[in-house]
């Protein structure tokens, strides 16, 4: 082999030895920059996260708002009525629609001032759709979550049979303006407006 031939190939060989460092250089700068480069996209995640919560919650409350304004604030919630003749699971289903559930007053002050409420904007004698159903369990009276109920407004007044008198005909309450807000249990299938509540976190 020539002078050239022992000069090409220490040429090629240096360059096989320049490339293997360089190759080996490369890694952990690559190894380096890749935890730093997945902690920011990491930290931008969060950070997108957390805005998208807060806008969520700024949604919720301006929602709670405008169904406040609209409605009527009663015991830390807000209700809504909707004058629009439907059946219980249709009403239902609008009410989850909106973010809340069919009226469930827990006390005899809310179910008071929600009848008053009712009386004012759907009508004097009109009953409304409660969240409240013995359908998983006849006489088992449930609200919309499942949970039995605490407080109870049944009409026994004795102008009538006492209620709930409906058997398994009639699974679903109703808030009866026309009985000063008593509940009587009706067939779910009969169209009447209904009330919305909203909890107020």
């Amino acid at each position: 082999m020539g002078f050239k031939g022992v000069c090409v190939l220490l040429g090629v060989l240096l360059l096989v030895n320049t490339s293997f460092q360089q190759q080996g250089r490369r890694k952990p700068l690559k190894k380096e920059a890749a935890p730093a480069k997945d902690a920011a996209v990491e930290q931008l995640q969060k950070q997108i996260d957390n805005i998208v919560q807060e806008l969520n919650l700024l949604k919720e409350q301006q929602a709670l708002q405008t169904v406040c304004l609209k409605g009527t604030k009663i015991n830390g919630k807000c209700y809504l009525a909707d004058p629009a003749r439907k059946r219980y699971h249709a009403a239902s289903e609008d009410c989850n629609n909106m973010g809340g559930a069919l009226g469930t007053p827990a006390s005899s002050d809310e179910n008071e001032r929600l009848a008053d409420y009712i009386r004012q904007s759907i009508g004097p004698d009109e009953q409304v759709w409660l969240g409240v159903n013995d359908m998983a369990t006849e006489g088992s009276w449930v609200d919309q979550s499942g949970l039995a109920i605490a407080y109870k407004n049944w009409d026994a007044s004795g102008r009538a049979p006492p209620q709930p008198d409906g058997g398994a005909s009639q699974n679903c309450a109703v808030l009866s303006g026309a009985s000063g807000g008593k509940w009587l249990d009706e067939n779910c299938r009969e169209e009447k407006p209904s009330v919305c509540q909203f909890n107020i976190v």
